[in-house]
């Protein structure tokens, strides 16, 4: 088999020209996103997932060969290697049946089957196994226990007949137990008829989160697919936690008058059947055998399959089901993350980033519309004075700074301070600034961070957080790069599944993101810009320092002066930098610097400047069919693309969001209530949605829609606002159920507004004003308005 042939059944649905158009620009040195995004006429327009898939088939095949090669060299050396152990290696490309092949040859510590071969029984366990199989014919009173006495050897230990036979025995276990082909069959049997089985642990708790595992049974076949694999993950920890134990079984069968599914105990007599057959398979006509000789061999093949194989088997199932389930739970964190990055940004505003606080007051922090820091201090808000200070405080800074936002933190004591800005905006008569509860996952991991000290030397870490919440408002994508994804909190089990894997898949989404979306050259800081295909940490931080020192650039160009900037890193990264009001206006596009020339060929064709082809001069490029020939389909519809909106950001236009103002903890809520809401995590089995009490909802995948779901992403995404209904609050557990079904909602009662007489304004006409305070938060933004 070679790599093509290999790679279509694998990927059928990925072309072969396609997939080696991918390893040929891999080799040149092409990044995914470059590949992705600007040589779609070479791979016939493939995503930047079946991109990957192409580099990852070849990195497993490579290895595939690589193991190949070592086994066929070692058993080689041992001058064990026939022409069709040899054939059969080459053919096989399954590492476990690969690993069943190399088991016979491979060193291993001294085992019994090795003590007893030194002891030189091996002619006795040979001898056992022609028996068995009608190979040899025992001689006139020549029975085992006999010809065993034959092999005594006091310095070996071997001083009577059943010490013999134990160390034959013992050959001959791991003869089976190394047999290939029973491997396969075990293998093939426990893989497609056997099941896992949870029981209540030693230490489950009242209550638990496990509790519907605590007697549950489910075949292997159903957990390695995806939409099933979670559960899995959740067995695995609730054994890891000691609350459930965890076990294989073989296949399932009803039982009882209730149909419950239990493991057939006549599934470990037919494998056990099986290893029988091929320990002692005397033919019809073979004279018979001693009793104590077929006594051994099944014993032997006993042993062979419940101390060896069987747990090796179910080693590789636990392995298989964890990457099936690593996998699942993988690609729906990464599909999360993805839609968490490209949330619509708020765009260049200025804004107050609030990090909520109870005993040491709320944190505010300004950035400007570049997101530059201007300020910060401290509100409280307990007592009716602090409260009243508070509010000249909130109503000065947003008139002083002309803040355009203001972004809370849903943290705690985020939905109270929330309200607490409305209220106080609204009766300032500010309502048209948007008060916005912001994630601020991973914010206090990013304010205690390398990247947030060097950013911000001399703050204090909630004040970095705070400055981060704003951030995060303007621009998620440029200020989430800054923390580690898996701090964003977006999956499910992230703890459990392989941390590299959930690392390479993260990173390359975010590094997806941010090259989807493009980098504004002359603002992005350096962990934005080392996100960027070809650049990386090192050119970044040069490219930072070259704008520091000599300016913002003025064209894509002006990077190759950037020292160990190389052309390949140039045709890499310029197409995903941009340059607003740059000297050539395709700076500012996702047009490649290569298709420039064609370009300003057209125009001159055109008798046009390069710049009257973008906007509404498009229409001029959409109808020159010679251009298009001349640089493919699939390049010509971005080009495009870019030119009718130059400069354009992909993501969706902001829109503010408010949470109900009359429900702020789990306590809150009753079932009947409709409340809107924020997805914050869709998994296999539902969405997660903030309805803003502190404790995310789930909308089982059952609940998503009147109509069947397959699969909750065809309903949901994170960050979707929706509206749900409350379907049941379980307040020991502080688990919320939620529904998106269309079914009437029960009604509820709006509390009435409070009536106001003469009497009561007059009273309230009568309460003394607040005294003045001095305010260094205000002062701080005066100077900063003035310079």
């Amino acid at each position: 088999m070679t790599f093509d042939s290999w790679f279509q059944t694998l990927h059928p649905t990925i072309h072969l020209h396609s997939a080696q158009a991918v390893l040929r620009l891999t080799e040149e040195g092409g990044t995914v996103p470059f590949i992705a995004r600007y040589r779609k006429e070479q791979t016939g327009n493939l995503d930047e997932v079946a991109i990957q898939q192409v580099i990852d088939a070849r990195s497993r095949w490579d290895e595939t060969i690589k193991r190949q090669t070592f086994i066929i060299e070692e058993i080689e050396r041992q001058g064990k290697l026939t022409d069709d152990l040899k054939g059969r290696i080459l053919t096989t490309f399954n590492l476990d049946s690969l690993e069943d092949l190399y088991l016979p040859y491979k060193t291993k510590r001294k085992t019994k089957a090795t003590v007893a071969r030194e002891a030189g029984l091996e002619p006795l366990a040979e001898w056992v196994w022609a028996l068995g199989h009608g190979a040899a014919i025992a001689g006139p009173g020549q029975t085992l226990e006999t010809f065993a006495l034959a092999f005594y050897n006091p310095d070996a230990k071997i001083v009577d007949a059943a010490t013999a036979i134990q160390g034959a025995q013992d050959i001959l276990v791991e003869r089976l137990s190394e047999t290939p082909a029973l491997r396969e069959y075990t293998r093939r049997q426990m893989f497609d008829l056997g099941s896992v089985r949870t029981i209540r642990g030693a230490k489950a708790k009242p209550h638990s989160k496990f509790d519907r595992y605590f007697s549950h049974c489910e075949s292997i076949r159903s957990l390695l697919r995806p939409e099933n694999s979670h559960r899995y993950l959740a067995m695995r920890r609730g054994w890891m936690e000691e609350e459930l134990s965890l076990g294989l079984g073989g296949a399932l069968t009803a039982t009882g008058e209730s149909g419950t599914l239990e493991p057939d105990p006549a599934f470990d007599a037919g494998l056990l059947a099986r290893f029988e057959s091929e320990a002692f398979a005397v033919p019809p006509d073979a004279p018979s055998v001693e009793g104590a000789v077929r006594d051994l061999l099944l014993r032997a093949a006993k042993f062979a399959l419940r101390v060896f194989v069987a747990p090796a088997i179910e080693s590789e199932i636990h392995r298989a089901l964890k990457d099936a389930a690593d996998a699942a739970a993988i690609k729906v964190f990464a599909e999360n993350l993805r839609k968490l990055l490209v949330a619509a940004p708020l765009g260049a505003k200025a804004v107050l980033g609030v990090d909520p606080g109870i005993r040491t007051g709320c944190k505010l922090a300004v950035v400007d519309d570049a997101g530059k820091y201007i300020a910060s201090t401290v509100m409280h808000t307990q007592s009716e004075g602090e409260k009243a200070r508070s509010r000249k405080l909130l109503t000065d800074t947003v008139a002083a700074s002309n803040i355009r936002a203001i972004a809370v933190g849903n943290g705690t004591a985020g939905r109270e301070t929330e309200t607490f800005i409305r209220e106080t905006l609204r009766d300032a008569g500010m309502a048209n600034v948007p008060v916005v509860m912001v994630n601020e996952s991973g914010a206090s991991i990013y304010s205690a961070s390398e990247t947030a000290r060097e950013e911000f030397p001399g703050l204090d870490l909630t004040v970095r957080g705070a400055i981060s919440i704003a951030r995060r408002l303007q621009d998620p994508l440029a200020e989430l790069v800054k923390v580690d994804p898996k701090s964003i909190g977006v999956g499910q089990y992230q703890h459990d599944v392989s941390q590299p894997a959930l690392k390479k898949e993260l990173d390359f989404v975010v590094d997806s993101c941010v090259n989807s979306v493009g980098v504004n050259l002359n603002t992005a800081s350096y962990h934005l810009l080392e996100r960027v295909a070809g650049i990386g940490p090192s050119l970044a931080k040069k490219i930072v320092d070259h704008r520091n020192t000599a300016g913002l650039f003025s064209s894509r160009t002006q990077l190759l002066d950037i020292s160990r900037f190389s052309r390949k890193a140039f045709e890499q990264a310029a197409g995903f930098l941009r340059i607003p009001n740059a000297a050539h206006p395709l700076d500012n596009t996702g047009v490649h610097p290569e298709r420039y020339a064609q370009l300003e060929g057209l125009a001159a064709r055109l008798g046009k400047a390069v710049g009257e082809l973008t906007g509404s001069g498009v229409a001029l490029v959409k109808q020159d069919r010679a251009f298009q020939r001349e640089i493919g389909e699939f390049t010509f519809a971005d080009i495009v693309q870019e030119l009718s909106k130059p400069g354009r950001d992909p993501r969706s236009e902001f829109q503010a969001f408010s949470y109900r103002e009359d429900v702020h903890a789990v306590a809150d809520l009753k079932a009947g209530m409709v409340c809107p809401g924020i997805v914050t995590n869709v998994t296999n089995f539902g969405a997660f949605v903030d309805i803003g009490v502190h404790q995310d909802g789930l909308v089982h995948i059952s609940q998503l829609s009147d109509r069947f779901v397959k699969d909750p992403r065809e309903v949901v995404n994170p960050g979707d606002r929706v509206s749900v209904r409350v379907l049941e609050v379980n307040l020991e557990k502080r688990q919320i159920a939620l529904t998106m079904k269309s079914a009437a909602p029960q009604p509820r009662s709006t509390p009435a507004a409070p009536t106001r007489t003469p009497g009561n304004r007059l009273r309230e006409e009568r309460k003394p004003a607040p005294k003045p305070f001095n305010n260094p938060f205000t002062e701080q933004l005066s100077r900063w308005k003035k310079s």
